[in-house]
């Protein structure tokens, strides 16, 4: 019996990787390059993934359709395919692999619903296929049985009870912690840089906070090459945290901090391309003259 067709949109860091990996265990992978930029059709190349060339053809010819993009773009890329899905007389199981919140993947869920396509709900955690340990796939939903079997073709999947919003939920309250987390180590080193206090903070994090101190040398300097896209993250996350009733302001805050970042030049970073001899130092150098001006500075 032959492997299934899946279908990749889109093929940047993560997306490409996952294609790759599938199609390493034998699967056919189709993605859809109309409209996108040339760093997207070098990773898709890459990772030999194969051009459908627009959404109808692709949705004729995939059995299930893995949407991997930034938050912002999951709702409209939904609509695109159910219309073209619409057109098309086919209904493929799509499934919403983005950083949303459980409110708007019922929403995705509904638009694809209309199409008669089934849904599945999906939450990543961890590194692209390669870089790491293991990249885990959390999904929910009616039916996930097309997506656990996919589980050891490089990616572990896992089941969730709860349905439509529990992979989105875990998601969110796991990116919750870790960029959460680096979103804050840059607020305190920047926030000890505009007090004149950067390197006797950076001193009492060598005595008293080693490890800690470590891993903000390691990741600070890297955060402006992702920080536009996560600043819909963030914004999910806030927004999954007042739909239960808690405080959401530290990860507005959070989005602030990547907003922040997304202006400094080394935003136009990639992950191919960022400048790992800069220190954490330099970096927030470089970031403080961004901020916002306060009164009585010039």
């Amino acid at each position: 019996m032959s492997l299934p067709t899946l279908a990749i949109l889109m093929p940047g860091d993560m997306g490409h990787a996952v294609g790759r990996t599938l199609r390493e265990h034998g699967h056919r992978v189709l993605t859809c390059l109309e409209g996108r930029s040339a760093r997207t059709h070098a990773l898709a190349e890459a990772a030999g993934l194969e051009d459908a060339g627009d959404l109808r053809k692709l949705v004729t010819e995939a059995d299930m359709i893995l949407s991997i993009l930034p938050p912002a773009s999951a709702l409209p890329q939904a609509q695109d395919v159910a219309k073209a899905m619409g057109e098309a007389g086919t209904s493929p199981v799509y499934v919403d692999c983005n950083a949303i919140s459980p409110t708007l993947t019922r929403e995705v869920g509904s638009v694809i619903a209309i199409s008669g396509a089934a849904y599945i709900d999906c939450g990543i955690i961890g590194l692209a296929p390669g870089k790491g340990t293991g990249t885990r796939f959390y999904v929910s939903g009616a039916d996930t049985a097309p997506m656990e079997a996919l589980n050891g073709k490089g990616i572990e999947v896992l089941a969730l009870e709860g349905g439509i919003g529990a992979a989105s939920g875990l998601k969110m309250c796991y990116s919750g912690l870790t960029k959460g987390k680096w979103t804050l180590q840059t607020a305190v080193l920047l926030a000890a840089q505009q007090l004149g206090l950067g390197d006797a903070l950076v001193s009492e994090f060598e005595f008293s906070q080693q490890e800690e101190l470590s891993a903000m040398r390691q990741r600070v300097s890297r955060l402006p090459a992702d920080s536009q896209r996560w600043i819909g993250e963030m914004e999910e996350i806030a927004a999954t945290f007042a739909d239960v009733g808690v405080p959401s302001d530290f990860h507005k805050g959070a989005a602030e901090i990547f907003r922040l970042l997304a202006k400094t030049p080394f935003a136009g970073e990639t992950r191919e391309t960022i400048d790992t001899s800069r220190t954490m130092e330099e970096s927030i150098a470089v970031y403080a003259e961004h901020l916002p001006k306060t009164p009585g500075t010039t």
